[in-house]
């Protein structure tokens, strides 16, 4: 008896050969038309489009029409991965509060791990934001600092996993409805100064300092996280 397969398993299947035949080649490559393809790959017409579709969603291909047209290798960059992630944790009813239970952890680690960057780019760039720390004094400027610091710390740290997970945690934060965070000038104060010290303590390669100056932002912003909107410490 002959079976058949199903028409979504085989385009899941396209998408993934499409996906590896990308991840063989660079970034940007021609990987072939759309003839080329379905020869290379023994498909349907139908099929190949469907499951190009599916690989360009997932940034792994992009389709060009015209002159020169036909596939070529992508590749998903961490806005997209951290978006993907913070949108699948929010329909899993994930709080900041859950977020902040694990990625505190990290950003400590990170602190730590930042102290022993050897990358002078990195480490200018840590001096500059110091150096611009007092002009912040917006909600979203503080916002965009914040957001800043945690993504050049995690960058430091040397680790992809730290930075994917601190991205998230910052990402899905300042997201977050009913928080107000920054809009009291006392706290965008504490937070200036805190950012201060955590500069400092990086800059100075002391890595137990780093730590618990990271600690106790964590510590703050937790706290104002548990304030219902409006309610001052």
């Amino acid at each position: 008896m002959q079976h058949t397969i199903p028409a979504e398993s085989l385009v899941a299947r396209t998408a993934r050969a499409l996906s590896q035949i990308s991840l063989n080649s660079a970034e940007g490559e021609f990987l072939g038309a759309e003839d080329e393809l379905l020869a290379r790959l023994g498909v349907s017409r139908p099929t190949l489009r469907q499951a190009a579709k599916i690989a360009e969603n997932d940034r792994m291909i992009s389709v060009r029409r015209g002159i020169r047209g036909g596939f070529y290798a992508s590749r998903p960059d961490a806005d997209d991965a951290i978006r993907t992630l913070a949108r699948f944790l929010r329909l899993r009813g994930a709080t900041l509060s859950d977020i902040m239970a694990v990625s505190r952890h990290v950003s400590e680690e990170a602190a730590q791990l930042a102290c022993a960057c050897q990358d002078d780019g990195l480490r200018l760039r840590l001096e500059e934001f110091a150096a611009g720390i007092e002009s912040n004094d917006s909600p979203s400027a503080m916002i965009a600092a914040e957001t800043e610091i945690a993504r050049l710390l995690a960058a430091m740290s040397g680790n992809p996993v730290i930075e994917l997970v601190m991205a998230i945690g910052y990402s899905f934060g300042m997201e977050e409805q009913g928080v107000a965070l920054y809009r009291d000038p006392e706290h965008r104060a504490i937070c200036r100064k805190q950012q201060r010290d955590l500069c400092r303590a990086v800059l100075d390669r002391d890595s137990d300092v780093a730590q618990l100056m990271m600690k106790r932002r964590s510590d703050t912003i937790a706290e104002w996280v548990r304030q219902p909107s409006g309610e001052k410490t």
